[in-house]
């Protein structure tokens, strides 16, 4: 089959939501079922453009719920599968998440977020959506949520989440946020023979000698695409090894436990961050997505006027990897917290930075970005 990916390396000017398209097909991305929803809109707009071309299938469904119920078949006949939406649709789509995260289905959803509730503001940018890509499923499990603050970032991002949707055989989260979706920027984009792809683990044993949901030694299950002759049952109950629903309590708390453990066990394969100025800082700035692109901008404002600051952006949104964020933050004079919500990371800063570190919220919630200024005003109150 011939490749949908790009030429061999090469420089372009591309937009956000444009680059999480391009990743995503150079991962191995073959499906795309959606709803098109402002402000991720181009992604399907481009993913229909380009996925029919070589083999690859674009479905535009009747609505949320049937797009991702879509996507979680297509995986499981063995296809890469993505779809994308933003803040009402995401919501939407938590019923067949939370199937998928059960079922251990890899797949790839995409939440370009905008200011909620509800309807909102449809093209306006937020980060609404933090702590439902965490806990938006009913239920106990362990969620995986990327976060870019560039367009480069977008395309790579948009790879590694494949990478880790196939590698633990679970939905996985690109959250990002229309200032991101929708903004342009030049970037080189690497040759395919460059990039790390990962598929799914395929059974070694025959038909008839594989358990599609035994765990293998780090946590994660083989589970063979259907139609190759190996028959399990998929359900969204709790199951045993072979599928089949169970209310057993020693294999019901054994396999609620697993859907956690598969991530947390792994936290440090998983998490990504980017840490700038920290070393002498007195005060850092814990800032992601596209409020991170005005906090870098904050941050070289503030030590030009030689106020000691440094920046700390969670790449890796979900898991949070709670001892990373503590070296860095603990001990601080205080820790900026720019969010384009209310404070919904910011409360998993003021949990493991300490007592003895002031966490300082700056937040916004009227539809428009943050600026620099705002952020820089808040480092200079704590000086």
């Amino acid at each position: 089959m011939p490749s949908l990916a790009l030429p061999a390396r090469r420089k372009v000017l591309m937009q956000g939501n444009e680059a999480i398209v391009e990743g995503a097909i150079a991962a191995g991305m073959r499906f795309y079922a959606g709803y098109p929803i402002t402000p991720s809109t181009e992604i399907a707009e481009l993913a229909s453009e380009k996925l029919p071309r070589d083999g690859g299938r674009f479905v535009q469904m009747e609505d949320e719920i049937a797009s991702m119920a879509a996507v979680v078949g297509a995986s499981l006949a063995g296809r890469k599968a993505m779809t994308a939406t933003s803040g009402p649709g995401f919501s939407l789509k938590q019923e067949n998440l939370g199937y998928a995260l059960t079922a251990e289905v890899p797949c790839v959803v995409v939440n370009v977020q905008r200011q909620g509730p509800s309807t909102g503001l449809p093209t306006s940018p937020s980060q609404g959506d933090v702590m439902q890509a965490r806990y938006g499923s009913h239920g106990d499990y362990a969620a995986i949520a990327l976060c870019p603050a560039s367009v480069g970032e977008a395309y790579r991002l948009a790879v590694r989440a494949f990478n880790l949707a196939e590698r633990f055989r679970m939905p996985v989260i690109l959250l990002a946020d229309e200032i991101i979706g929708h903004l342009r920027e030049s970037v080189e984009l690497p040759d395919p023979s460059e990039l790390t792809v990962v598929d799914r683990a395929r059974p070694t044993l025959p038909p008839g000698e594989h358990k599609a949901y035994r765990p293998g030694p780090d946590g994660v299950p083989v589970v063979p695409d259907f139609g190759t002759g190996y028959r399990f049952h998929v359900t969204g109950l709790i199951h045993g090894e072979d599928g089949s629903p169970t209310s057993n309590p020693k294999v019901v708390e054994q396999a609620v436990r697993r859907l956690t453990t598969k991530v947390t066990d792994h936290i440090d394969e998983i998490y990504e961050a980017e840490e700038r100025d920290l070393a002498d800082a007195d005060v850092a700035v814990f800032a992601y997505g596209g409020t991170a692109r005005a906090a870098r901008r904050a941050v070289r404002e503030a030590r030009a006027k030689g106020l000691k600051v440094g920046l700390y952006r969670p790449i890796t949104l979900w898991p949070f990897h709670d001892e990373r964020v503590r070296a860095a933050l603990q001990g601080r004079r205080a820790v900026v917290v720019p969010e384009l919500n209310l404070g919904q990371m910011a409360r998993e800063v003021e949990r493991v930075a300490g007592a003895g570190t002031k966490v300082v919220r700056v937040n916004k919630v009227s539809g428009e970005p943050l600026t620099p200024g705002e952020i820089l005003a808040a480092i200079e109150e704590v000086f």
